[in-house]
Parts: C-alpha cells; structure tokens; sequence
C-alpha cells in the first residue's frame, strides 16, 4: 500500500469515486492498454457525462465514440447495463454483487473492481495482473486457469485483502502486475514484494504464469469495394440488423462489427475481382452494367481474435452514386462521423492513400 501510494500512475479514473466512471474505466480495459484507452475514456465522460446520458443516447452514437477501441460488444453492453441502471436501480450502480453481476458486460472481477473501489466493498479482484503477482509470490506452476486453481488463486486474493481500504489494496495489486510484476522480464529489484516471492527464490519467475496455448490463427480473405462518385463521396451500407447480410459470407457482419461498412464479402485471393463485381451488380447497382473500372488497392492486414483477416479493396469510379436502401453517402474524410470498425477505416484509407497518389 505504502508502494503503490507512492509510485502509482496518475490515471483519470483514480481521481474519482464515482461508480459510473470507475465501471467506464473498467469495461474500456478490457482488452485495451492504458494509453490507448485513456483518450476514449475523456471523449466518451464528454458527451456521455452521466449514465442517464448513455442510456438515453442512440447506439449509433455510442458506438461511434467507440469506434477504434474494438469487441464492440463491450460498448452494446455497457448501454444495455446503463439503461437497467436507470430503470431498475434509480440511475446508480448498485451496491449490491448480485444484482451488479446481473447487468450485461458484468463478470466477477468487474463487480469486484466497480465495488470495491466506488463503495469500498470488501472483494478482492482477481484479473490476469493479480493472478501472475500471486502465483509468482506462492510458486504456483501450471496453466493458471487449469484445475481448480483459479479458485486457489481467488481464496488467496480474499485472504490477502486489506479490509480497510479494499479499494486501494485492489488497485495495488493490478498495479503491481501491470508495471513491476510483468509477464516477460519483470522489474524484481523494484518489487516491494520480493523477499516474499517464492518463483524469485527458485528461479521460476520465466516459468509463471505457464504459457496458454494460442488457438491456431484462421486466415480468412475479404474483398472490399469503394465506390466513389464525382463529388467525392462514397457509400456505406447500414449495420447489419443479423448475422448475415444480403450476399455475403456469415462472418462478414462479425468481421466489421455490425458497423457501416463498405460492401465487403468473402472471396478467394485468386478471383476476389471477379466476385465482387459479380457481388456489387446484384447487391449494390441492382443489376445494372455499370462499366467502372475496379482498381484493386493496397491490401489490408487486420486481426480479429483469432481470425487473421486479409481484404483485398477495391475502388470503382462512378458518376453517381447508386441508391442503396438504408445506405449513407459520405466523403473519406468524413467517415469518422459514422460508427465504422477499425477494419472499415482502413479500407478507407487504402482508397484515400491511392486518391491522393493520382493527385
């Protein structure tokens, strides 16, 4: 505790007590660094300043200040669990671990974090970071997430907590993990710790947490048409309402998040063109020769979990836009107005990077 009062980092959501921010906070790190989350935490706390707000916002809305942090399910369930706030709790996160673990997007770390830090409720979190602290500090070996020991690791966090202040004994701990404790080379001479690590004294520190095995990458290949007008404008179509949309593979919706999108199906490397001129007549020109040129541009790397995503895009000249149900018409630089995935901006700039060559 001395340590961490000392050495701990200047977060924005450590200067409050206010549970809506610390439960922002946490859903935002989630599978986010820091750095990068902390720019979406103050813009979001600048139109969504309350979770009346949240609630009340259009989805779209939200997802677009989101947009760029990814697992977009995050921010669906963030709203969903603001407006059973609202609804059901007077607009306050409750207090209590089982209804806080009944709102969407809640786990048990979640409820634990949120508690204990806004309400100084007595959980102990038990995240990746406080796992590695506490198995290099009792010599746990082995999958970490294997065998019961988990819940091992979960009774040792409960017996560790410091009643009086839980909150900022949570905090420590994910501290402690998060700059000292790392999982690759971490900083033992600075760990206020470390005369009690039993992985220091027997040479383990390498060796805890054991290595997960990584499920083998799916390579999956997509092909992505920018069409754009005279004007400059190009068309997105709308979020798919299902899984599946008109004309395209099943993991398309997924891969852009059910998010605008540029037309964008499946397709094999070899005849990508050939599909999705075959795709964008039917779908996008409803059956009419259009007599454009698809001009295949630089490809596109982007990971997805496990999915390793290849899109080939394609940019196709036109004098006008076709008409598109549900469709918006906008220009490149304008795509940031509309809730888009990181998959969608960087077809977009694969086309603005080759606009810009012409010019």
């Amino acid at each position: 505790m001395a340590w961490f009062g000392e050495f701990q980092r200047d977060l924005p959501w450590r200067r409050t007590r206010d549970p809506y921010r610390i439960w922002l906070s946490e859903i935002m790190l989630q599978q986010t660094r820091v750095a990068a989350a902390i720019p979406y935490y103050e813009r979001f706390l600048e139109r969504f300043p309350t979770v009346q707000a949240l609630a009340e916002a259009p989805e779209e809305e939200v997802l677009r200040l989101w947009s760029g942090l990814g697992y977009y399910s995050r921010a669906r369930n963030l709203q969903k669990a603001a407006r059973d706030v609202v609804a059901k709790h007077g607009g306050m996160f409750p207090r209590e671990a089982e209804a806080a673990l009944r709102l969407p997007g809640i786990g048990a770390y979640t409820a634990a974090a949120i508690l204990s830090i806004a309400y100084q409720e007595k959980m102990a979190v038990l995240d990746g970071n406080v796992a590695r602290v506490l198995a290099r500090l009792g010599g746990v070996r082995g999958d970490l997430r294997a065998n019961g020991t988990w819940a091992k690791l979960q009774e040792t966090a409960d017996s560790l907590l410091a009643g009086g202040a839980p909150g900022d004994w949570n905090q420590a701990m994910m501290e402690l993990g998060a700059t000292v404790c790392a999982p690759r080379s971490p900083q033992c001479l600075l760990c206020p710790v470390s005369e009690f690590c039993e992985a220091r004294k027997k040479g383990w520190i390498e060796e805890i947490p054991a290595k997960r095995r990584k499920r083998d990458a799916v390579e999956i290949t997509l092909a992505a048409l920018v069409v754009l007008d005279e004007k400059g404008k190009t068309l997105l179509l709308p979020p798919p309402k299902t899984l599946r949309s008109p004309g395209a593979a099943d993991d398309v919706p997924a891969l852009v998040s059910r998010m605008w999108h540029f037309p964008t199906i499946s397709a094999r490397r070899e005849t990508a063109a050939m599909e999705l001129q075959k795709f964008a007549r039917k779908w996008v020109f409803s059956g009419r020769k259009t007599g454009a040129e698809f001009v295949m541009l630089q490809a596109v790397r982007h990971a997805v979990t496990y999915r390793a995503v290849t899109v080939l895009p394609f940019l196709a000249r036109v004098e006008r836009l076709p008409k598109v149900a549900g469709a918006k018409m906008l220009t490149l630089e304008d795509l940031s107005e509309v809730a888009i995935s990181n998959l969608t901006r960087k077809v977009g700039r694969a086309a603005e990077k080759r606009i810009s060559r012409k010019l």
